[in-house]
């Protein structure tokens, strides 16, 4: 059956594809915006890297649960009702994000208000993937990049708009955040009054523990990992003492139930295998993308960060409409495609750790951008080609543990990476600065003690590039050398940007070692499916999940 015929079938086809495009645009509004106010929020509120890092994390996990309960639930309750809820949770998620008063209530308010709003992301995406996939059975990889090219155009879209209401005409921050109900009202009328298909394997009556065996031990194993971490930082706020053994309890006792559930099924192990190369999806794509503005703002300065932020979102947004092209005519499996951008982003993001002008900037996130570009809508493809008798399931689990993995290693690790890497160099070149401008509260790295370290203050950063931003624009208002900006200010605010800009630069380089080993992982993929006669996609009754 052709994607045509596809669409003959379901006259509203198209008209789905471009609702679930809006539903993903909101999302990619807000998180924009919330990486262009990062640094709002840490002058307003002191926070350092790690904390501004968790607060996006909860951008991400609360995704995890609205993709995963949205994608078991799905088959059986409707898509119209989910997508009801995921409206109500974005309304909430602006009344609690706007909380946000003092630095003592800051925190739990911006935290919460990220979770609702991710939960209702993930729970729009849990109607999305499948629903696209069901639609285009024979040509996934083409139509889930469609699908997903919004997420850039909401981050063109928000990144613009935190551009001009920030840095011209300084908006306050909630403002700015408050767009992102725009794309939620059209998606909300996009969807009103559809007729919605299943998908194959609710389509032949198979239940939910059929759903989950090819998930399975294994598979379950992943997510469950990844909510265990989630739920020991949760806890950390009630009983420190005890919050990793009491997560780690969470994430085992639903290890239990899911093997009880599917009969102690171990499930597929290329699945297992996806699984795990998608977290590093989420934290190598989602997790630089939450803190590449503040990186590349640091690096040269705040508009220029929000230009190549642009760029590299322009890139994705145009070549997720190219899948297709890519397949046929340049005959990359969807495999062979995810090992070339793995190739990609690590090349991009080793470049980008040493870039000196904003012009090789272009070239090395432009490079780092083609690289990302295909990793998340294909591996989805890639579970909906092969695994088709999970029905929404396996797609939902794989897109909460990116989300999980960005919001828990990706985003706090690439904080505390800045976190570490400064303050290390700090204390290196000036002990005696360091000691002054060094942050309160010590960053670790999955509640690890043997990865405490002290960052900068971010109160004390934020001052600093406050005033070489100011004789930037004197600079520039005299037409003067802009390189001569650093060496204008005072030795200490000096030395602390100099030692931030050293930690941006070594969190990049870190980064780069994520793609490397997907390159690795993808290279055995490829070798697999040659040996078993090449990469296909099955339906339900043939040897799938194999």
């Amino acid at each position: 059956m052709s994607s045509a015929s596809v669409s003959n079938q379901h006259p509203n086809a198209m008209r789905l594809l471009w609702a679930g495009f809006m539903a993903i645009l909101a999302a990619g509004v807000g998180f924009a915006i919330r990486g262009g106010i990062f640094d709002n929020w840490g002058k307003e509120y002191g926070f350092t890297g790690a904390q501004l890092g968790a607060i996006g994390g909860g951008g991400f996990s609360g995704f995890c649960f609205g993709i995963i309960i949205g994608g078991v639930i799905v088959d059986k309750v409707g898509y119209g009702k989910l997508v009801a809820l995921a409206l109500v949770g974005h309304i909430i998620s602006a009344f609690v994000t706007f909380g946000a008063s003092t630095p003592e209530n800051a925190y739990n308010f911006l935290f919460w208000g990220m979770f609702i709003f991710a939960f209702a992301n993930g729970t729009l995406e849990a109607v999305a993937n499948p629903l696209v996939a069901t639609l285009f059975p024979e040509n996934r990889t083409h139509y889930l990049n469609i699908l997903h090219a919004s997420w850039p155009a909401g981050m063109i879209l928000g990144s613009v708009a935190g551009w001009i209401l920030d840095d011209k005409m300084e908006v306050p921050w909630k403002y700015q955040l408050a767009l992102y109900l725009v794309p939620t009202v059209l998606y909300a009328l996009m969807f009103l009054g559809q007729k919605f298909p299943k998908s194959e394997a609710a389509e032949k009556g198979a239940s939910f523990i059929e759903m989950f065996r090819s998930v399975g031990i294994l598979g379950s194993l992943v997510a469950c990992y990844l909510l265990a971490l989630f739920f020991g930082d949760i806890f950390k706020s009630f009983n420190p003492e005890n919050a990793k053994m009491i997560g780690y309890g969470i994430g085992g006792l639903l290890l239990i139930i899911v093997s009880v559930m599917t009969n102690f099924s171990i499930g597929s192990f290329l699945l297992f295998v996806l699984f795990v190369v998608h977290a590093m999806v989420g934290a190598v794509e989602l997790g630089t993308d939450g803190w590449i503005q503040n990186i590349t703002g640091n690096l040269f300065n705040s508009e220029e960060g929000k230009y190549l932020f642009i760029w590299t979102s322009s890139i994705m947004f145009g070549l997720r409409f190219c899948a297709h092209f890519i397949e046929t005519k340049l005959k990359l499996s969807p495999i062979g495609l995810l090992l070339v951008c793995a190739g990609l982003a690590c090349l991009g993001l080793n470049l980008a750790s040493g870039m000196q002008t904003f012009s090789m900037a272009l070239v090395a996130l432009g490079i780092y951008a083609v690289g990302k570009t295909f990793f998340w809508p294909t591996m989805l493809a890639v579970v909906g080609d092969r695994y088709p008798q999970t029905g929404a399931v396996a797609m939902s689990i794989m897109g909460g543990i990116g989300m999980l993995s960005a919001g828990l290693i990706g985003g706090p690790g690439l904080g505390y990476c800045k976190d570490r890497f400064a303050g290390e160099e700090l204390n290196k070149t000036n002990p005696a600065i360091y000691a002054e401008y060094k942050a309160k509260e010590s960053s670790t790295f999955l509640n690890l003690a043997s990865t405490e370290a002290f960052g900068l203050d971010g109160k004390k950063l934020g001052e600093a590039n406050d005033k070489l931003g100011a004789i930037r624009k004197k600079i520039e208002a005299e037409k003067g050398d802009l390189s001569t900006a650093l060496s204008k200010l005072e030795p200490n605010d000096r030395a602390i940007i100099e030692a931030s800009t050293h930690g941006d630069r070594a969190t990049l380089k870190a980064d780069a070692y994520i793609p490397l080993t997907m390159a690795a992982i993808y290279l055995i993929l490829l070798v697999y499916f040659q040996l078993i006669g090449g990469y296909k996609p099955v339906s339900i009754g043939a040897d799938s999940g194999k």
